[in-house]
């Protein structure tokens, strides 16, 4: 006798795809009837009788997982899970995965946050602004142009993409730090040439800092004003993770009163970031639309690993990357 036929509801947000990306997926998952959407609310039937679904930055609600009484899995294409109720998941014993393990968008992120230190580090912004205006800046620019060599890099979060930032510091001839829950094997470490300190400690002594830590109610916030107080005037802060990791505000008052360098940011709380925020006209930032998981490559990375473990689970196997 045949296996019945598993549905599985891909919601494949307009900005990473839409239904143009989410089409590939139907040949990919074997023995399943695949629907593709761009937002969970738009076949009320199709999530209904939904036994998986396959989100890329849509968000699952608790109104959505009530609204799926099949449901057995959500998968996230992504590292990050903070657009799914994970309590309502949990209250309905149905497991929540991301690709974390998959490392698929380790490589664009690491790169994008590099991009960001050395446009910081080399005022290219402020200096292609002023050249575009017949400004000859270099004058005025010299005083503030540097070099990441020599200098210490704090990664707030050492996991896949993490590691990928620190061992490309490696290159650049920066001292590495690292804050984290759990301290990294002594393999890691060594490999790396990471050092594990308290976070606070991180960020007085570090010159660049990335976030690289996932969104929880724990680290909501977790660059605030009290901790961006601790920063060195001369420093940066790089933010390619999670836009809510820091307070936008008080960011934006650091940087308005001169107590911190500058910021690269790749990511906001909304996205998009409304007009009215202070941070998009503060002084010395460079600011990128959340590009730093979205290349052509790591877009088929993201969905064939998200994908493989799906396919997996309807086969039977176990579930990787499935969040505590």
């Amino acid at each position: 006798m045949s296996s019945p036929t598993r549905n599985v509801l891909a919601v494949i947000s307009p900005h990473v795809g839409g239904r143009s990306a989410g089409a590939a997926l139907a040949g990919l998952i074997p023995g399943a009837r695949v629907t593709v959407v761009e937002t969970t609310d738009e076949d009320p039937a199709a999530l209904r009788d939904a036994h998986v679904v396959i989100t890329g930055l849509g968000p699952v609600t608790a109104d959505h997982i009530a609204a799926a009484p099949a449901l057995e899995l959500i998968q996230c294409a992504s590292h990050g899970y903070d657009y799914i109720d994970l309590d309502a998941a949990r209250a309905r014993s149905v497991p929540v995965c991301t690709i974390g393990s998959s490392g698929a968008e380790k490589q664009n992120v690491a790169e994008q946050t590099f991009a960001l230190m050395l446009a910081l580090a080399k005022q290219l912004v402020p200096a292609h602004t002023a050249l575009i205006d017949a400004d000859w800046a270099l004058p005025r620019l010299q005083r503030s142009i540097t070099e990441l060599s020599g200098k210490t890099l704090g990664v707030v979060g050492l996991g896949h993409i993490g590691g990928e930032v620190a061992r490309r510091a490696v290159a650049f001839d920066m001292t590495v730090l690292y804050a984290a829950p759990r301290r990294a094997p002594e393999e890691t470490e060594s490999r790396l040439g990471a050092r594990h300190v308290p976070l606070d400690e991180l960020l007085r002594t570090s010159d660049y800092i990335t976030l690289h830590a996932p969104l929880t109610a724990s680290t909501r916030h977790l660059v605030d004003a009290d901790r961006l107080a601790l920063l060195k005037p001369t420093a940066f802060l790089v933010n390619t993770a999670r836009g809510a990791l820091v307070d936008q505000e008080a960011l934006a008052d650091a940087l308005t009163a001169g107590t911190l360098a500058g910021a690269g940011i790749d990511v906001f709380d909304p996205e998009p970031p409304p007009p009215t925020l202070r941070l998009l006209t503060a002084p010395n930032v460079v600011l990128s639309p959340h590009v730093a998981g979205v290349t052509r490559e790591t877009l088929v990375r993201i969905a064939l690993a998200a994908v493989q473990n799906v396919t997996e689970y309807l086969e039977g196997k176990p579930l990787r990357d499935v969040v505590p």
